[in-house]
């Protein structure tokens, strides 16, 4: 069966910079809904689409393509007393963004005295990267799949975190 809009993908993923730095590597591969559903980077879901299982594709994200230019508004300082005796550098806290309400996730990036440094940039914001990945297997997605927008044995999260 070919990649094809509502097939459900399972894909072995290794994610690098430009330079061919490892960043990420599947351990098991992993699923997603297939046909503008947002499961996987547009210019990767272009890239397999009409692909079968054993296909490998090789595709490079500019930041646009991938998490975004590096948006230093998202940098912010906070007072050390407004967070938990046990902070540390790589926690992570959800908090709204502005007036519209959306939250973000922001990331301590530093510690010093009586501040924290929060970081709502996605850990590889600004980066061009490399994404490789070979199709594992392709299958018709069910009507529940389609109707929910990401497949059964998808977590609803990102195919890629970076775990630091």
């Amino acid at each position: 069966m070919q990649v094809a809009k509502d097939t459900v993908v399972a894909l072995e993923v290794q994610l690098s910079d430009v330079h061919g730095n490892l960043i990420q590597q599947t351990a098991e591969s992993v699923q997603y809904l297939h046909g503008g559903y947002d499961g996987i980077f547009p210019m990767v879901e272009e890239a397999l689409e009409g692909k079968t299982t054993g296909d490998k594709i090789d595709v490079r994200l500019e930041p646009e393509d991938a998490f975004g230019d590096y948006d230093a508004e998202l940098v912010r300082m906070a007072e050390r007393a407004q967070f938990p005796p046990e902070l540390e550098v790589g926690m992570q806290f959800e908090q709204e963004n502005g007036a519209d309400g959306e939250s973000l996730i922001f990331t301590v990036t530093d510690i010093a005295d009586d501040q924290a440094v929060l970081d709502g940039n996605h850990p590889l914001a600004g980066m061009a990267l490399r994404f490789a990945c070979t199709v594992v297997s392709v299958r018709a997605a069910t009507a529940g799949e389609v109707e929910r927008g990401y497949a059964d044995d998808d977590t609803a999260g990102p195919l890629i975190t970076v775990v630091q």
